[in-house]
């Protein structure tokens, strides 16, 4: 299928050809995100049972037409129904004595143990097998459809960096100027913000996950303003620095180092190398500048239907050697923060590709003064 729409068959038999690997029948996708993914279902309660040769959604009344009629739009995929009689795992017990499975999978790290008893409860004789991070592992390299999404939110979200001059004033409090920019991305296009903006002012922006006060903005001001928007469901994230003048050299010099780190880390992305090596990049930089002790989080994370998912881009870990693969999409987001003084952040969305890297949310990162 081209990037007009989602390949579920493609996505469905990437999974169904793990469950051989796996040595299981079948397996039960309980995450929500994780069966938008796979069949383009998108209520609020839902079992994607996945055997080696059909799919089965089980939901309830609330969502049955709705799914036949979006299941034959094409809007989703084409799927066998099961509608919800008196409880969720007492349906899922009935589909898999129907279904003969002996054998299933399920993500442990989305379903408690008092769930996985119910279910146990309902399928007796049934041997439950974890699989840890299997749709996960699939979502994390972006298909042709997922790239063309986050080109256009690119865009999109550029208009609002480019609007953020007329937004950001001296005198307005940090809670005024995240409702204007949360504005500003429904009008552009956004179905939503992908999470709480942060606008983050003077001292406060030495707050790496600083929350909008009531503090109005004013001279010598650092002012962090962190936010994101939801497109067909992807999520994108940037950040972006404004400043009252006249600013201190301080201050200056600190938002400088910032940027070249940034673009170190951006430059230094290409397929096969460490995510840490990325991370490194950056930190590297910092750390030359008198401000390694200063940068206090990773460079980066995974975007998509969530806002946080795989790849982390951080410090290296033996335990978790991720390389570079194309298709990967994540932030790039160097930080310094200094008590007394304020922060600084500088944040793009980035696509690895064959030849190197893309940046997808085409914006000046200058210091905008107003």
């Amino acid at each position: 299928m081209s990037s007009a729409g989602p390949d579920w068959q493609a996505r469905l038999a990437a999974i169904q050809a793990e469950l051989v690997n796996l040595g299981v029948d079948a397996v039960v996708i309980s995450t929500l995100h994780n069966v938008l993914y796979l069949c383009g279902f998108g209520g609020s309660a839902a079992l994607l049972v996945i055997t080696r040769s059909g799919v089965r959604l089980i939901t309830d009344g609330r969502y049955a037409f709705a799914v036949r009629q979006q299941a034959a739009a094409g809007a989703m995929a084409s799927v066998d129904l099961q509608q919800v009689g008196k409880r969720y795992d007492l349906t899922l017990g009935e589909a898999i004595t129907e279904l003969r499975l002996s054998r299933v999978a399920f993500e442990p790290a989305h379903v408690t143990v008092a769930t996985l008893r119910s279910w146990e409860r309902a399928a007796p004789g049934v041997s439950w097998t974890p699989a840890d991070n299997l749709v996960e592992n699939a979502r994390v390299i972006k298909d042709a459809y997922e790239i063309a999404v986050f080109r256009r939110g690119g865009a999109l979200i550029a208009k609002v960096i480019e609007a953020l001059p007329a937004l950001v004033r001296p005198g307005r409090t940090e809670r005024a100027i995240a409702t204007e920019i949360e504005r500003a991305l429904t009008e552009v296009g956004f179905s939503r913000p992908a999470f709480e903006t942060i606008v983050a002012s003077g001292p406060n922006s030495a707050l790496p996950h600083a929350r909008p006060t009531d503090r109005s903005i004013g001279p010598g001001d650092l002012v962090l303003l962190d936010f994101g928007g939801v497109l067909d469901g992807y999520c994108v994230d940037v950040t972006r620095m404004s400043a009252v003048g006249p600013l201190s050299d301080r201050a200056i010099g600190l938002f400088e180092a910032v940027k070249v780190a940034t673009e170190a880390a951006i430059s230094a992305v290409r397929p096969g190398i460490l995510a840490s090596d990325v991370d490194r990049a950056a930190r590297d930089l910092l750390t030359s500048r008198g401000l390694g002790e200063a940068f206090m989080h990773s460079t980066g994370h995974g975007l998509g239907l969530d806002v946080h998912e795989a790849p982390r881009v951080g410090r290296a870990d033996p335990e978790a050697r991720e390389l570079m693969q194309p298709g990967m999409v994540f932030t790039i987001e160097p930080g310094a923060y200094i008590e007394g003084l304020g922060g600084v952040r500088l944040e793009d969305d980035v696509l690895v590709t064959t030849m190197g890297s893309e940046v997808l949310t085409p914006a000046s990162r200058d210091l905008l003064f107003v």
